[in-house]
């Protein structure tokens, strides 16, 4: 899938809109925006102290959020990744509360499809959660995501029905172990 130049662009310059991830159709904007933030939070009718997951278009993206690796959870990020798996990592700066919602961790996603690489590395990180109100199913066409947010998104990309599962949510121990927080799209060993 391609992804236009002007989606792009409206990404890079704070906009919210809904288009296809690795996994399901998610509503998506900046992550270094705590304005974008805030209003997907609100779009979403999303749980205020709970964190949103960031797609990232590379591993040395975590250094943007002062996320520091063990060599151990190193090597299990480069075994994890890129895949439909979100890891949640320690993320203590007090920049990022916005975020992290004082849970002092994120979790991030460093996505397989090509172009959503593509498109991370143009944008810089995306928040992504699923496109649909807290509690309620997720959007797999365009038409279910329209009938959660209608106009109040800037864009909608659509990809047809998406027939995916939510990501695997894992954490990672500090030295490197990884423990399954939530099954998901791809079975983690």
């Amino acid at each position: 899938m391609r992804t236009h130049p002007v989606i792009i662009r409206a990404l890079q310059n704070g906009d919210v809109g809904v288009l296809p991830t690795d996994t399901l159709y998610g509503i998506v904007g900046s992550a270094l925006s705590k304005k974008t933030v805030l209003r997907i939070y609100h779009l979403r009718k999303r749980n205020p102290k709970k964190p949103m997951i960031i797609l990232i278009g590379s591993l040395s993206e975590l250094r943007r959020f002062d996320v520091r690796l063990s060599l151990a959870e190193r090597r299990s990020l480069k075994k994890l990744w890129p895949n439909a798996v979100s890891v949640v990592l320690p993320c203590k700066n007090k920049k990022f509360a916005y975020l992290h919602r004082d849970t002092k961790t994120l979790a991030f996603r460093y996505p397989k499809p090509k172009w959503l690489q593509h498109v991370l590395k143009k944008t810089g990180p995306l928040v992504a959660p699923s496109a649909n109100w807290e509690g309620k199913p997720p959007a797999k066409t365009i038409r279910e995501a329209k009938t959660y947010f209608a106009d109040k998104v800037d864009f909608y990309v659509d990809a047809g029905r998406l027939h995916g599962k939510p990501s695997t949510l894992v954490r990672l121990t500090p030295a490197g172990r990884i423990v399954i927080m939530r099954k998901g799209a791809v079975r983690v060993a």
